[in-house]
């Protein structure tokens, strides 16, 4: 393992200058290979796992009723609702019925942090519509007592109508979490853990919007919805550099990686245009779901246009895998032995997009296992452009 001043160096050096990438024109399948270690029967999005090797995932209610929303995975690919059947026993038939905070309503991510927690962020958004009253909440779960040890709920001021929260990301020590609204007005989120206080910074910013020009497409063609409505997420992908100074960020309709130091953004009496000052562009890459940042600060990347992983190191962008099983490759974990794990939500395969696939869909989860000498490289390579 890397000592920490070089982690920090590498990571430094891989984003530190924006670059246009051009693809080469035939891809390979790179040099990495899927394992599948569970399949489920309904739309799965976050994946997290723990120092001790515990895999959490969550599936959020979109398309369907989902009868679980938070799972542990067990050693045989099944799954068990997380923490208590209780928590995971909200149904949109029951709205009415139950207590939204503390209820899992549609959780959008899970995140296991360095301190024995899960994390689950709620945005309390069914079908990705109405943002159900007093649903939107970040839940610490203590990993020893398998208990909901904090709930921090976000206000209308933190999660108006309209909102999404997406991703979540933790200061090394524990003090203070990031998120991302990926909702009709995208925007990132700063909560101090200590005391629970929420602030929504960037709001509206151009950083945090889907860009005008991007289309996302699969399969070749452009995703739309039947009535001719794109794929328009704002603020989504989030990652954290590994000495967690800098937090970046993208919408998924979107090709620009953004950046800002994590001082400027814990810092509560810096005025808004201060702020937006300090964000800077890092890179362009492509349409993006799920960021990772391993031990050695290598940037990994959801293409979710091209059913592959890719990573990014300095200038240099290529294809860790690429397989067809791989459907919209959603969100990464990284395990205690340095494995990488990403979920494929299917997204274009939803109802949404495909009305005759009906509100189930199968998903799956996956184990990458790297090529040679662990060297996450593949075949298809991007060269910057020359400016």
């Amino acid at each position: 393992m890397l000592r920490h001043a070089t982690v920090t160096l590498l990571f430094g050096t891989l984003l530190a200058t924006p670059s246009m990438a051009q693809q080469s024109a035939a891809p390979s399948q790179g040099t990495a290979q899927l394992h599948q270690v569970a399949s489920f029967e309904h739309q799965v999005t976050g994946v997290s796992v723990s120092k001790d090797g515990r895999i959490f995932v969550n599936f959020p209610r979109w398309t369907e009723d989902a009868p679980i929303s938070v799972a542990e995975v067990t050693r045989d690919g099944q799954i068990k609702p997380y923490p208590d059947d209780e928590w995971n026993s909200w149904r949109n038939a029951k709205k009415n019925e139950m207590s939204a905070g503390d209820h899992f309503v549609c959780v959008q991510s899970v995140v296991a942090d360095a301190h024995g927690n899960l994390w689950v962020v709620d945005p309390a958004a069914p079908a990705t519509a109405a943002v159900v009253k007093g649903g939107p909440k970040l839940v610490r779960i203590d990993l020893k007592t398998n208990k909901a040890a904090q709930v921090i709920r976000f206000d209308e001021a933190v999660a108006p109508q309209g909102s999404y929260l997406n991703d979540v990301r933790f200061s090394p020590d524990g003090r203070h979490a990031y998120l991302t609204d990926a909702g009709a007005k995208g925007a990132l989120i700063v909560v101090d853990l200590q005391n629970g206080k929420a602030r929504r910074v960037l709001d509206g910013h151009p950083s945090t919007q889907p860009e005008k020009d991007v289309v996302v497409k699969t399969d070749g063609q452009e995703l739309r919805r039947p009535d001719g409505r794109g794929v328009e997420f704002a603020a989504d992908s989030i990652a954290l550099s590994p000495d967690g100074r800098t937090l970046y960020w993208k919408a998924l309709t979107g090709r620009t990686l953004y950046r800002i130091t994590t001082d400027a953004l814990e810092n509560p009496r810096l005025s808004e245009k201060d702020l937006e000052a300090r964000v800077e562009r890092a890179a362009e890459t492509e349409p993006t779901d799920g960021l990772w940042i391993d031990g050695r600060g290598r940037l990994y990347l959801s293409a979710i246009e091209q059913d592959a992983v890719k990573v990014r190191e300095g200038d240099r962008i290529a294809t860790l895998v690429q397989d067809k099983r791989l459907r919209w490759p959603d969100t990464f974990s990284e395990g205690p032995d340095g494995t990488l794990y990403v979920t494929s939500s299917r997204i274009q395969d939803m109802s949404w997009f495909k009305p005759e696939t009906g509100p189930r869909l199968e998903t799956q989860l996956w184990r990458i296992e790297p090529g040679q000498n662990g060297e996450a490289t593949g075949g298809s390579v991007e060269q910057p452009k020359r400016p």
